[in-house]
């Protein structure tokens, strides 16, 4: 079986786009569709036609070329059921647990409320690939708008569940900023530190952040790491639930 065929590239202000294509029977799936002529050009630069959209949640920058792209493809749109009524274009509907076929590869999808209700990520476990769109990001995670910390807590506990050299492409390049403030939570920490060096000399040279890998996450990102006791000496917070810390965390990061 050969290898997936990935494509990222900008879109908007900092969105990444993502194009996922099997060689074997030239499927080719754009993860979200953040922006029509982004998109339009990674696939004829590729060479390639689109033919499926992975829809991970609602929110207008991963949505909005939606129905553009089904106009020019002729393309299948496949999205959460529990956000269904506000993604536009969609054709089938999925649930945490749900299973399907790209190509060869099985896909399954990881429901991830927290940053929206119904947010899925979907993790391709042949492959080691996850698309975790606005769940999980470099050193981060997505702003809680429609559901509260313990949910978003347990959305990532699934994710760093995951084995460690799965593939992590994420949905915004916000890694710098990211970088600077889990050191405000997490200043001691030698692979993060090192972390950041790389990531100021990578922005800097104009190169994107993305991918980063479950088990890199599981060693940097303070949002996966409440349990950790340093963590929990710099918030005062020895005796607290993972779930108080990571919502201490989160709400620090909301005003960093």
């Amino acid at each position: 079986m050969e290898a997936l065929q990935i494509e990222c590239f900008p879109c908007r202000s900092d969105n990444f786009g993502v194009l996922l294509h099997d060689p074997e029977t030239l499927l080719t799936a754009s993860i979200d569709a953040p922006e029509e002529l982004a998109v339009v050009a990674a696939a004829e630069r590729r060479g390639w036609k689109i033919s499926h959209i992975f829809t991970t949640h609602h929110h207008p920058d991963h949505v909005e070329a939606n129905l553009a792209l089904k106009e020019r493809y002729g393309l299948s749109i496949i999205g959460p059921a529990a956000e269904a009524k506000k993604i536009p274009g969609i054709d089938r509907t999925v649930t945490d647990g749900s299973t399907f076929l790209f190509g060869s590869n099985p896909v399954k999808v990881i429901e991830t409320p927290g940053h929206t209700a119904g947010h899925v990520c979907y993790h391709l476990p042949e492959a080691k690939l996850l698309f975790a769109a606005d769940t999980l990001f470099a050193l981060g995670c997505g702003r809680l708008f429609e559901r509260p910390a313990a949910d978003m807590w347990a959305s990532l506990q699934k994710l760093a569940a995951l084995p460690d050299e799965t593939v992590v492409y994420f949905g915004h390049e916000y890694t710098l900023a990211n970088a600077r403030f889990a050191l405000t939570v997490d200043p001691d920490n030698p692979r993060l530190l090192a972390r950041h060096a790389e990531i100021e000399a990578t922005r800097a040279a104009g190169r994107f952040t993305v991918p980063t890998t479950i088990g890199l996450e599981k060693e940097t990102n303070p949002f996966l790491r409440a349990g950790d006791p340093g963590i929990r000496a710099v918030l005062g917070m020895e005796d607290a639930t993972n779930e108080a810390v990571f919502a201490e965390i989160r709400r620090r990061k909301d005003h960093f």
